[in-house]
């Protein structure tokens, strides 16, 4: 787990904040934020919570089980599969159930 801290300055250094900046968005100071990523104090999980979602990267990246940054089990999409995904999302709930049913026809799988 102790990658995290790293991965703490890392990703501030990367916004180009100071660590009194980020111990405001976790309402803490400076110094008790200095601890964190230092490594003398573990920070709490609701904290990593809100700099995971502050900075979109996964709780997984931020206590370095991956280096992909949304996560160990998150696929880089391919372009049509985004497309597809969006136009899926637009559909009513009667069509989605359509559209699934139709999927399994194509695949040869019953749903």
């Amino acid at each position: 787990m102790g990658m995290y801290y790293q991965r703490l300055r890392d990703l501030r250094e990367d916004k180009d904040l100071t660590q009194e900046e980020v111990g405001k968005i976790l309402f803490t100071s400076k110094q008790q934020y200095y601890l964190y990523e230092s490594g003398k104090r573990e920070i709490p999980f609701h904290m990593a919570k809100i700099l995971a979602e502050f900075y979109d990267v996964s709780l997984d990246y931020i206590a370095g089980r991956t280096n992909n940054k949304k996560g160990m089990y998150y696929p880089k999409l391919l372009p049509e599969e985004n497309r597809i995904i969006n136009k899926y999302r637009s559909l009513s709930e009667k069509n989605k159930g359509r559209l699934i049913e139709r999927l399994g026809m194509l695949s040869g799988k019953k749903q």
